[in-house]
Formats: C-alpha cells, structure tokens, sequence
C-alpha cells in the first residue's frame, strides 16, 4: 500500500464502475433530488392531462390552465431529457406517456391536411380583429383589409364610436355592407353583396355573402372570457355548437373564441363539421394573445385564441396572423377556397 494512502470502501455506482463510498452516496443524493423534483414537474401536466381527457374544463376554473397545456407538453418533453440522462427510470417513464398521449393531440396541428383547393374554386378573404374596447388604431386596421384585400371582416369589442372612427378611416369605402346590431359588440363588414339577413338560429352576429355564385354564411364570434366568467363562457360555445348542426356546410365562424382548441367547448364545436383553419394548415399552435396587454407589459402572445372555422364547402388556403396598434389580439387573416 502507498505510504499516506487510506484503505476505504468501494460502492458500485448505477452504471457498473466502483466509487469511493462518500462520492457515491452524495451522488445518490443528488439523484433522488432530481427524481423528486422530477415528479414534482410532471403533476401539474399530469393534471392538465387528465382534466383535458375527462373535459372537467368545461364550465370551470380550469379552463384557465387549460389554455398553456402545449407548455406543459414541452415542460414534459424537457424532464424526460434530463430523466433519460440521469437514468430515473420512473421518472422517465411517466415524462415518456404524459408525452406520447400530448403528442395525440398535438402533432395534428403542425402538420397539414393536404386537402388542396378545388381548382377554379372561388376564393373568399376574411379577417377577424378584436378591436380591445374600440381601441385599436382604425386607420391600421383599414390598411390591413387594404394590404390583404380583405373581402369579409368580423370585428369584436366595436364600440359606436370606434365605429365612426373606422367610417372616417375609409372602411365603408372598402367594405361598404355591415351587419353591426346595436346591443352588441361584434360587426360584419363586407364588401360582397348581402344575399340574406342574419341567420336567427345562430346566438350571435351574422350574415349571408356571395362567392362566386355560391352563398356562405359568415358569423362573427365573440364568447365571454373564462376569467370573468367560466361558466358563462362555456354557455356561449354551447349555444354555438348546438346551432350548427344543419348550419354549417356553407359557413364560416370567426372571431375571438377566448378558448384554445385544448378546450372542451370549443372541441365540441369544430366536432359539429368544421374545420379550424390553422390546424388544417399546420399552424395550430401559432399565438394571436396577448398582444401589447397593458396587463401583460412585456410578454408576447403565448396562446391561439381567435379562429377561422369553416364547413366542408369550403377549404382553407392561407392563414396568417397580425399585430395592430392598441389592440391586444393579433388580427387573424385566412384564404378560402369556396367549393
């Protein structure tokens, strides 16, 4: 024995090679941290998970944490990484389903349908803009249905004076046909002709345009938000959904939903025979909130909340989103192919 040296034991470490007992022990420690930690980050997704799976969002609180449940996918997707290098096996495992099962639903979105246009089919250009309590610039706005050459626009949050604001910013000289009732906030404006009056079966704004020879109902959707008012908000996509059996094959909806396609109500509607535009295109997980919030100082838009939805009559061919001074949402932009 070398003089100075002294005799210890040896522990066999995870992966086979002997290491002095205090070096190994202290490792141990680390990992069984690291597992803890592990399982402390997977509950919250796990949670999310299962109320997704059972729909327990609908009509309550947890429609809020519902709307990041992408993050939770990618917070799931990270711990597996690090479970996989330190060898937690259980950790990696329940990190592996909880990814698998988000991967389900989420790996629809990015990819696209492949469905292409009929050829010759007539294209129809919509946009939708919450106008966050009339403020947004109008002048912006007109450029924006100006630049995209917009053909249908829905505008949610329109008070009247912002409505006088737009008229003096040139949007009647665009899109000089409306449907805007007084008691509510959402408006139409289109520069098709009007081929019918507003559809009394659906809860909410709307009207019926001429593409090409071919009618398509437009409806404007502004749902209340499941921060003010969770079970109000659900109520506001149940009248929607329970409207569109028989309506939909024509139709177009958009507007600010406030729900993220993760969302139960908003599931059961686009299962009635729609389509969501940014999902049949692969941009489902493209954010249109927050937007320069003034509650939110600093933070980029995290969730998709204001949709193009469509019948099978018609088939989306672009999809874009865009920031507008003073408001809070990014107005939404959509091509579709009229069949």
């Amino acid at each position: 024995m070398a003089a100075g040296r002294r005799p210890g034991r040896s522990v066999v470490t995870d992966d086979g090679t002997p290491e002095n007992e205090p070096v190994g022990e202290k490792r141990r420690w680390w990992r069984r941290a690291a597992a803890v930690l592990g399982g402390v980050l997977l509950a919250g997704p796990a949670v999310l998970v299962a109320v997704r799976l059972a729909g327990w969002d609908d009509g309550t609180w947890w429609a809020l944490p519902m709307a990041g449940l992408p993050y939770a996918a990618l917070l799931c997707a990270v711990v597996l990484a690090v479970a996989a290098a330190l060898r937690l096996r259980w950790v990696g495992g329940v990190a592996a389903v909880l990814v698998v099962v988000q991967l389900w639903w989420l790996v629809p979105r990015f990819v696209p349908d492949g469905d292409d246009a009929p050829a010759g089919a007539p294209r129809l250009r919509v946009a939708t803009s919450n106008n966050y309590m009339g403020q947004v610039s109008p002048k912006s706005l007109v450029d924006l249905v100006r630049e995209q050459r917009i053909d249908v626009l829905a505008v949610e949050e329109q008070s009247d004076s912002a409505a006088a604001a737009l008229d003096a910013a040139g949007i009647r000289e665009l899109l000089p046909h409306r449907e805007r009732p007084a008691d509510r906030d959402t408006a139409i404006y289109t520069r098709l002709p009007v081929t019918a009056a507003a559809d009394p079966g659906w809860p909410t704004v709307n009207l019926t345009v001429e593409v090409g020879g071919r009618p398509v109902q437009i409806v404007a959707v502004h749902t209340y938000y499941p921060l003010g008012d969770a079970r109000r908000w659900a109520e506001d996509l149940h009248e929607l959904t329970a409207a569109a059996p028989g309506r939909t094959r024509n139709a177009v909806l958009l507007g600010d939903f406030n729900a993220t396609l993760d969302h139960r109500p908003m599931r059961d509607l686009v299962d009635t025979g729609l389509s969501d535009t940014h999902e049949e295109l692969g941009a489902g997980l493209f954010p249109t909130w927050p937007e320069n919030h003034p509650d939110f100082r600093g933070v980029p838009p995290v969730i998709q909340i204001d949709h193009v939805l469509h019948g099978p009559a018609l088939t989306a061919v672009t999809v874009s989103e865009h920031a507008l001074p003073r408001s809070d949402h990014r107005a939404v932009v959509a091509e579709l192919a009229v069949g």
